[in-house]
């Protein structure tokens, strides 16, 4: 067996591995606070983040990559339709979040991977971590609220996503020209972000899992130089 195949092989056990650290995470979460079903659910949704980082580090290749995604795709469908894991469903509203957030990875590795990277990890992460800490810190954090299109929101939560968006793409910024990559520059990453936490706002059934990753991805790209 040549080393290609094994160097995948290698990668898909270490992200299958941290994916199962992070549901085994939620599933205990869910268990120990069963009154906070957004904490399990936010867990699985920001840990599974880092995957795009693991695998670029680990030199997944597209054809492993994007089949995988679509897979995650269909199996959070059917987890959405059945319920077989709650605690990665259910918040007590519907929502079409975690089916979308899935679609979202697969068209950014469909639209950039391998070549630009940090496209699709820009895309991922400000979804993952941003839209993670405002669901956490905006239902515990006392602050002027609203509803838009049926959807709670909080000056805390906001805050939280353009914070948490706008360090997740320094930091990007960071790796990608310690890497030698192109990356926009800060006035720009500044645009991203408030466009990001805009889209956010308009969260109906789950979609700004679709929005927010790709628009923040294609911005990504066409700034970064």
């Amino acid at each position: 067996m040549s080393s290609v195949p094994i160097q995948q092989l290698i990668g898909i056990a270490v992200v299958l591995l941290w994916l199962a650290v992070v549901v085994g995470t939620a599933l205990a979460i869910r268990h120990r606070f069963p009154e906070q079903r957004e904490w399990s659910r936010k867990v699985v949704h920001i840990g599974t983040g880092p995957v795009v980082l693991l695998a670029w580090a680990l030199g997944i290749e597209r054809w492993v990559a994007l089949p995988a995604a679509i897979a995650v795709t269909i199996a959070t469908s059917l987890n959405h339709r059945f319920r077989l894991l709650p605690a990665v469903e259910d918040v007590g509203r519907h929502s079409y979040g975690t089916i979308a957030y899935g679609a979202s990875i697969a068209i950014l590795l469909a639209l950039f991977w391998p070549a630009q990277p940090l496209a699709v990890a820009a895309g991922v992460l400000v979804m993952a971590i941003g839209d993670g800490l405002a669901g956490l810190v905006g239902p515990q954090v006392r602050s002027p609220r609203w509803r838009l299109f049926g959807q709670g929101k909080s000056l805390a939560g906001t805050l939280a996503m353009a914070g948490g968006a706008l360090v997740v793409l320094i930091l990007l910024q960071l790796i990608g020209r310690g890497q030698g990559l192109a990356a926009p520059a800060l006035p720009n990453l500044i645009w991203i972000g408030l466009l990001a936490t805009a889209l956010e706002q308009l969260s109906g059934y789950g979609f700004d899992n679709l929005s927010v990753p790709l628009t923040t991805g294609l911005l990504w790209q066409s700034w970064a130089h």
